[in-house]
């Protein structure tokens, strides 16, 4: 399935002292490989896989990138699911940010 966000959204992430935004017409296909939920963290995952950046240029690592996701759903109260999410698209998952590192 194909999402489009309807408006802009930006997380700052409080372990990383650094944010990603989620623009306004953002498309993206869900949680790949998995149940897509309500959640704001695909999306910010998402963006940092697609573009390997946080908002200040900086490079994000496929680890930090996973554990944004997981941070986010933890925050949302989806704790076991914020452990196995971390594990699965760090090891398969990534984009730009993998290209960047794993760590």
């Amino acid at each position: 399935m194909t999402y489009v966000r309807d408006k802009a959204f930006t997380y700052s992430s409080d372990r990383y002292h650094k944010s990603v935004t989620v623009p306004k017409g953002y498309v993206s296909d869900g949680a790949t490989w998995a149940i897509d939920i309500k959640s704001d963290s695909w999306w910010v995952h998402d963006k940092l896989c697609d573009t390997g950046r946080w908002d200040d240029g900086s490079a994000c690592s496929n680890w930090q990138a996973s554990t944004v996701l997981s941070d986010i759903l933890r925050h949302e109260g989806r704790y076991i699911r914020a452990q196995y999410w971390r594990i699965f698209t760090w090891l398969f998952g990534g984009g730009q940010a993998r290209t960047n590192g794993m760590w």
